[in-house]
């Protein structure tokens, strides 16, 4: 099947609902790159009335997992996907519309590739990036992926 926007959004409704309720939605996707869009407001903001540092987590694993998912989508195998370490810097106050880009969907696609070839998990870290809507950047994630081909 093929991984589009729409198709992620309705997903999120279905099995992530936290993330739907918190305004977390696909922006784009293509073979590089995914952007996700979340805006501050009361129901993921902190005591200091910007947006709490898990809903940026949440939106920026997103830009990460949506491409891990769309490649193993492609390559029509069966692949395990797990985060197993995840850091985050903070640089500013988030509030209004964050965007968060990943664009590592070659890494992704080697990765998995390699992964297929050599029949042994692989581990990938991917990195979004934040910014508001000023372009300035409040906040970047890695997210450390274990992929690895099913029998």
């Amino acid at each position: 099947m093929k991984i589009t926007v729409s198709r992620i959004n309705r997903f999120m409704f279905f099995k992530l609902p936290l993330g739907w309720l918190s305004g977390m939605r696909i922006k784009t996707l293509t073979d590089t790159n995914c952007t996700v869009i979340i805006k501050h407001k009361w129901i993921n903001q902190n005591p200091f009335k910007s947006m709490f540092w898990a809903a940026q987590g949440m939106a920026a694993e997103m830009s990460t997992g949506v491409l891990v998912m769309q490649e193993i989508a492609n390559s029509k195998k069966n692949v395990s996907m797990l985060v197993t370490h995840q850091e985050g810097d903070f640089f500013k106050k988030a509030i209004g519309k964050i965007t968060f880009t990943c664009n590592d969907g070659q890494l992704v696609k080697n990765t998995i590739k390699n992964s297929i070839e050599t029949k042994e998990g692989q581990v990938v870290v991917l990195t979004s990036e934040g910014k508001n809507e000023e372009g300035i950047v409040v906040s970047t994630f890695q997210f450390q992926w274990s992929l690895k081909v099913k029998n």
